[in-house]
């Protein structure tokens, strides 16, 4: 049986930061943010060349170990086979290691790009295998559905295959995130968890994010009682503390904070009227961005754009 075929010229895809668990929905919520990872990939006549630039650019491998070629890979094969060659750009703008799912993005940019590249590719990896592919290579899906989905998204597992659902959040919400100069592992922050937790905890949390749902589509004057976390973010901490005492401070001054994903960056929920009161209150052991919500998620775009 012959191969895929694949276009002749470069395909670009950019891809979202985004913020998972956004307090209570440990797990299951995600939000979309306004700051991109753009990749340039070409099917070239053999070997593979990666070019780098920005976040990451002095530590990522070149070659087949990085992430976003991994996942290209694996799209090819569920797509029939493997281009002779690639030509690869990465120009990275999240920071990685952060909680602001610089692995999703990777992930996510190499398996829009691998079906942008092949010829009739759609038929064979629709939008809902692009999330089921995504989170087998991610291991959940709360980050990937966020970035290929845009806006804020509630998923979760179902009969071993990833789901998920898109909504709007309200227009007036403007996220402003606070960067440390230092990474936390995922997998360190996880290993903090403990097996069980109270009950009262999980009932508390459970009303929360029903809350969070109403507060972040429609309602955002809600958000700081619905923002409240019983489950991770406390257990977290000590791997964190800096970062558990930004979100003590700013939930006590009534701003909704949070911690993003795994840590240790710290989201603010704030509006336009409070963003840049907000921006100034961590102070200089940050890096604070004020960010818009993006709504397209992972997007196919001209190469001259």
């Amino acid at each position: 049986m012959a191969g895929p075929a694949f276009r002749a010229a470069a395909v670009r895809v950019r891809v979202p930061a985004t913020s998972a668990n956004l307090g209570p929905g440990f797990d299951a919520f995600g939000l979309s943010l306004g700051l991109y990872d753009d990749v340039v990939v070409r099917v070239a006549d053999s070997g593979l060349h990666i070019d780098i630039a920005g976040e990451g650019s002095e530590t990522l491998p070149r070659d087949e170990r990085h992430l976003l070629v991994r996942s290209l890979r694996t799209a090819f094969d569920l797509l029939g086979g493997q281009p002779r060659g690639l030509e690869i750009v990465c120009a990275n703008r999240i920071p990685h290691g952060r909680g602001l799912g610089s692995s999703s993005a990777a992930i996510c940019a190499g398996i829009v790009a691998a079906r942008a590249v092949t010829i009739g590719a759609d038929a064979k990896l629709d939008d809902t295998a692009l999330l089921e592919l995504a989170t087998e290579i991610e291991g959940h899906p709360d980050n990937v559905a966020a970035c290929l989905l845009g806006g804020f998204t509630l998923s979760w597992m179902e009969r071993g295959a990833a789901r998920a659902i898109r909504m709007d959040p309200a227009d007036s919400i403007v996220p402003v995130v606070f960067v440390p100069g230092k990474p936390v592992l995922t997998e360190t922050a996880r290993g903090l968890l403990p097996r069980t937790v109270p009950h009262v905890d999980a009932a508390t949390n459970a009303g929360r994010a029903a809350l969070l749902v109403e507060a972040l589509t429609r309602r955002p004057e809600l958000l700081l009682p619905a923002t409240e976390d019983r489950l991770h973010q406390e257990y977290r901490a000590p791997a964190m503390p800096e970062s558990a005492a930004l979100v003590e401070r700013l939930r006590g001054d009534g701003v909704p904070a949070v911690i993003s994903g795994a840590g240790p960056t710290v989201m603010a929920l704030a509006d336009a009227e409070t963003a840049d009161k907000v921006e100034a209150l961590a102070g200089n052991d940050w890096a604070a961005n004020r960010l818009g919500l993006d709504v397209q998620g992972a997007s196919v775009l001209p190469l001259a754009t």
